[in-house]
């Protein structure tokens, strides 16, 4: 299945942020840059819906805690829209090749969701909002590259993807038990300080 490595890609960074793939993908097969862009996609008011929600994640996503809420919010549509565009990728038969993009996209989505939202409340617990603003911008960028790559260099995205993924859920894992030790020995110092 040659779409396999797109549709990949496209999961990964719809985990991300799905707007901005939607309106990537429309946007390019609208302009004429690629035919690989189902048609559904490039439809005037997906490209307006994918555009104004677009703009709302980029402010919610750089605020402190208003991420977290945000990123909540979203643990269902990221992985949906992974796996509708992964199956619009493929194509519209509702075949099982087609279902099955579908859940690659989809399942994709969520663990870089996961990933995601992981490391943003790991963040959160610095004082300034500043790194928020600046992972913020860093994963707006790192989705346009890597759709825009992916468009010409489908295999290798996803190969870039795929790393990514891996040190993502590395770093999530790392910093989950950094934070569960932290507390961990906050709450001790606490039951010390406490004579009660």
């Amino acid at each position: 299945m040659s779409v396999l490595p797109l549709v990949f890609t496209s999961g990964w960074a719809s985990g991300i942020n799905a707007y901005a793939v939607i309106l990537l993908f429309g946007v390019f097969g609208a302009t004429g840059l690629t035919d690989e862009v189902p048609a559904p996609l490039q439809r005037t008011d997906v490209l307006i819906a994918a555009g104004v929600l677009f703009l709302c994640e980029a402010v919610a996503d750089k605020i402190p805690y208003v991420d977290t809420v945000w990123d909540t919010v979203h643990t269902v549509i990221r992985p949906v829209s992974g796996a509708v565009v992964g199956a619009l990728l493929a194509g519209q038969s509702g075949s099982l090749p087609d279902l099955a993009a579908g859940a690659v996209g989809g399942s994709t989505a969520l663990v870089s969701h996961l990933v995601k939202a992981g490391t943003r409340m790991a963040v959160n617990t610095s004082p300034e909002p500043f790194s928020n603003i600046v992972l913020s911008t860093l994963e707006d960028l790192g989705v346009a590259g890597i759709i825009t790559f992916a468009l010409f260099h489908p295999v290798a995205a996803a190969a870039i993807a795929a790393t990514l993924l891996v040190l993502g859920v590395t770093t999530v894992v790392f910093l989950a038990s950094r934070i569960r030790r932290f507390l961990r020995r906050r709450a001790r110092g606490r039951v010390v300080s406490d004579p009660g």
